[in-house]
């Protein structure tokens, strides 16, 4: 029987952290997790295990790609603990200068901004900046506000917040925060992705009942598009433009959501659901590479789901009974 060093012509290599971009069909044996796995490309999006957060936490905040993600704050209680993804497991990094949840976040795992959130006790506009290593606090917000702030942006030197407990959005460019254009359609507690230029909102509430509503960013004014097929508020998003987007999770009548919904520029289409039902979460990366995590699944969660669109170089595990 010929080995697999004779078909493919190399040996099966060891690596400690899955390889960063493989091939199709190439295999491997992961020492860490003490299994072999293998590329394969997907038919269909779908979402896989990964690696869990060392606490389980709701209503953060996180930034980064599938593969090198960065997770902050939530509760409860209000933390500032900071950890990053490698696309296998999380590690904790130094904690933000303030405790906070329900705020926005956005940029790369080495880049990135928080603003906004609570305890309600004291609603922030306190804004901080991350350097791969440090956070260091910022400009204030022009407006506080809370309740899962909609974010996009593509480092620290620029950001979009926008609703929570209001309609405003701001503009960062590096040193300060500037009003421009309000939402259509005030509401918290809605998912946001993009960046300063084009970015999305989507879902959230102003009261009951919770929406299905998307404004589209253009770098000036929002527009209404097309709605989420499901009404739900809570929820984690994914995406790196107003063109496609990835919708997933959430609250909405009647219970914690598992649904997942993709954003192609015009319309949201219904895919393949989250492995666990839970709101509260956040999401990072693309539409077709994205990465969902945290949140409360009845109790709080530290599981981390990636999820892998159609066409995408998935990594399978080999499991043997």
């Amino acid at each position: 029987m010929a080995t697999y060093k004779q078909i493919q012509g190399t040996a099966v290599q060891n690596y400690t952290n899955d390889p960063a971009n493989p091939i199709e069909g190439q295999l491997w044996y992961n020492d860490t997790a003490n299994s072999f796995k293998y590329s394969s490309i997907s038919a269909t999006g779908s979402w896989a295990t990964g690696g869990s957060m060392n606490t389980a936490i709701s209503n953060l905040m996180g930034a980064g790609t599938q593969i090198a993600a960065l997770k902050f704050g939530g509760r409860s209680p209000d933390t500032g603990a900071t950890e990053k993804y490698n696309g296998t497991s999380w590690t904790e990094v130094n904690d933000m200068n303030t405790a906070r949840s329900q705020g926005g976040g956005s940029g790369t795992q080495t880049s990135a901004l928080v603003y906004a959130g609570e305890p309600p006790s004291n609603i922030r506009d306190l804004a901080e900046s991350w350097n791969g290593t440090s956070w260091t606090a910022v400009a204030d917000l022009n407006t506080a506000r809370h309740l899962a702030t909609g974010s996009a942006g593509a480092d620290n030197t620029s950001a979009l917040a926008f609703g929570g407990t209001t309609n405003v959005t701001e503009s960062w460019n590096g040193t300060s925060w500037t009003e421009v254009n309000d939402l259509n359609t005030g509401r918290y507690n809605m998912a946001g992705s993009g960046i300063v230029t084009a970015a999305l909102g989507y879902g959230g509430t102003s009261g009951p009942p919770v929406q299905a509503l998307t404004e589209s960013w253009n770098g000036t004014s929002w527009t209404e598009v097309g709605d989420l097929n499901t009404a739900r508020s809570i929820l984690g998003g994914a995406g790196t433009e107003n063109t496609s987007a990835l919708a997933f999770g959430g609250e909405g009548p009647p219970a914690r959501m598992a649904f997942t919904e993709e954003y192609n520029g015009t319309s949201w289409t219904e895919t393949t659901d989250l492995n666990t039902a839970r709101d509260g979460l956040t999401g990072t990366g693309t539409a077709t590479a994205g990465l969902a995590f945290g949140g409360d699944d009845g109790s709080l969660s530290a599981a981390t789901e990636e999820w892998n669109g159609a066409g995408a170089t998935v990594t399978k595990t080999i499991t043997t009974s």
